[in-house]
């Protein structure tokens, strides 16, 4: 499993919403609430919109939302590579 790495608020919002299926509800302050209908319920999240977030927040925020770590870290991985130029 690839560790996971820091990333800005707004990476991880993008990740959510367009490759793990969330849909922004509202936003407070530099918070972010996030839902996703899934078949055993309702699941949400609060992603802060900081310019890092660190990693124990970012494990709360997958464990909010029921996204495992590696999950994440694959779509993490690839924005990375797109990020630097690396095909």
């Amino acid at each position: 499993m690839p560790p996971l790495r820091k990333v800005s608020g707004k990476e991880c919002l993008k990740i959510l919403c367009n490759k793990l299926g969330f849909s922004i509800v509202r936003q407070r302050g530099s918070h972010v609430i996030l839902t996703k209908i899934t078949p055993e319920g309702k699941v949400g999240t609060v992603v802060p919109m900081h310019k890092e977030i660190k990693i124990g927040t970012l494990k709360s925020v997958l464990k909010l939302g029921k996204i495992s770590e590696e999950d994440f870290s694959q779509y993490n991985d690839i924005l990375s590579t797109l990020k630097c130029g690396v095909s």
